[in-house]
């Protein structure tokens, strides 16, 4: 395919490192809805921390490259006729669940709404979005069919290629991740695999069909929940029986082929979400799925037994619950990163309110304009210098905080509670 046009549908955590990737060869246009994000990243600033200001800096063109024939460069804009002449549509958008832990494909429809009124014939588009296996033929492509007016296969084309970004990790960034490629028919599968290949330092793999692209991805993530699902119930048995899960872990470890997940809370808009995906769909082919779901519920009432286990240690101590202070430190859904999309951690503050217990959360990562506006919480933006703590609970193990100093809390009778296993084992009451 010559004369490669990108625009990149969607700029968070996935859209945005893609579109600087690609615009380091290519001419690329990012589309967002949000004006405040593409006036920030016209800034040369990202607030999710993905890519960095002079790294973003570097691709930035204040001139649509589509339009303006330059060889590479990255745009960022909400009008839609400033996509209209590309010919590669990459939707990067998110994939969330409803409150009944449903699919809810709505920015995903839309996003292919947007999409089929610029498509024009030849182009080619391409999901990133996690989905279950069929959706971008069966859900997505006839979007783009009726609103385009043009037919599949015939006067457009797609592919699907399963984002693998790991917010907040700078060394696994998204050119060193292999990814994997798919088209809606073998030469476009060719088109596509080359596109990526042609920015993706560590490879491509062609996957032989959508649905077998679509399938890879979903399972990466149910996998991993499966087993982080393992061993937090390992956490609880072996709790009831005294013994420390982390040093049952550092010595299984010592054989070749254990897999080393640990315990914790299992939150994030991917493996929180992802099994969710699956398990709809394979519901609709009249199979429920065990391992699954039981997976997912494990892990979704890790926070409230956090919770439990504090409380219980409190009352061993003999604090009073009912009235008591705690703080929390870590709001986000994984450590060194300012992401709070389906945090886990927000369920230890909820259960700990249901005790009546009061609880202050700190997060230097954390914006708390954007974790009000997502939990209808407050969190305080310096930490706290008071001793007045009945319990003090590590959700989210951010570099700050392991240099925290907890003995004089502990010293003056403070449940300390380690969720992830990152605090001297001395040095605290609980952890999983």
């Amino acid at each position: 395919m010559k004369n490669i046009k990108i625009a990149v549908i969607g700029l968070g955590y996935v859209g945005l490192p893609l579109a600087r990737l690609f615009a380091t060869r290519y001419p690329v246009v990012g589309f967002d809805i949000n004006k405040a994000r593409v006036a920030e990243l016209m800034s040369g600033t990202d607030s999710t921390l993905e890519v960095e200001p002079d790294v973003l800096q570097s691709v930035l063109s204040q001139h649509n490259p589509v339009t303006n024939s330059s060889p590479t460069g990255l745009f960022c804009t909400t009008e839609l006729d400033q996509i209209r002449d590309c010919n590669i549509y990459i939707v990067t958008v998110p994939t969330p669940v409803d409150r009944n832990n449903r699919p809810d494909l709505t920015p995903l429809v839309k996003a292919s709404e947007t999409v089929g009124k610029v498509i024009g014939k030849g182009d080619i588009v391409i999901y990133e979005s996690t989905v279950y296996p069929g959706a971008t033929e069966e859900d997505c492509i006839p979007v783009v069919e009726s609103t385009s007016g043009l037919k599949y296969n015939t006067d457009f084309f797609a592919g699907y290629s399963p984002e693998r970004i790991n917010p907040g990790d700078k060394e696994h960034t998204v050119e060193k991740i292999k990814k994997v490629t798919s088209g809606s028919t073998h030469e476009v599968g060719k088109i596509v695999d080359e596109l990526y290949k042609s920015v993706i330092m560590a490879g491509t793999h062609l996957a032989p069909t959508i649905r077998v692209a679509e399938a890879a991805k979903v399972i990466e993530n149910s996998q991993r929940d499966i087993n982080i699902a393992f061993v937090n119930e390992l956490a609880k048995i072996f709790n009831k029986m005294g013994i420390d899960t982390h040093d049952v872990l550092e010595a299984a470890s010592t054989k070749w082929n254990f897999l080393p997940f640990k315990p914790g809370l299992v939150g994030g808009h991917c493996i929180g979400v992802d099994p969710y995906y699956l398990a709809q769909k394979a519901q609709e082919y009249g199979y429920h799925p065990e391992i699954i779901l039981a997976g997912r519920r494990m892990n979704d009432e890790m926070g409230k037994y956090v919770a439990s286990e504090v409380v219980k240690l409190m009352i061993k101590k003999e604090l009073p619950v009912k009235g008591a202070k705690a703080l929390m430190l870590g709001i986000t859904f994984k450590e060194n990163c300012p992401d709070i999309r389906n945090t886990r951690a927000i369920d230890i503050y909820h259960e700990l309110k249901e005790y009546g217990v009061e609880v202050e959360v700190y997060d230097p990562w954390a914006d708390p304009e954007e974790v009000h506006h997502e939990y209808r919480i407050p969190i305080v933006t310096e930490y706290p210098e008071s001793n007045g703590y009945s319990a003090i609970i590590l959700a989210v193990a951010h570099h700050e905080f392991k240099n925290v100093n907890i003995d004089e809390h502990r010293n003056n009778g403070t449940v300390i509670y380690d969720v992830k296993g990152v605090l001297e084992k001395g040095a605290v009451d609980g952890r999983l």
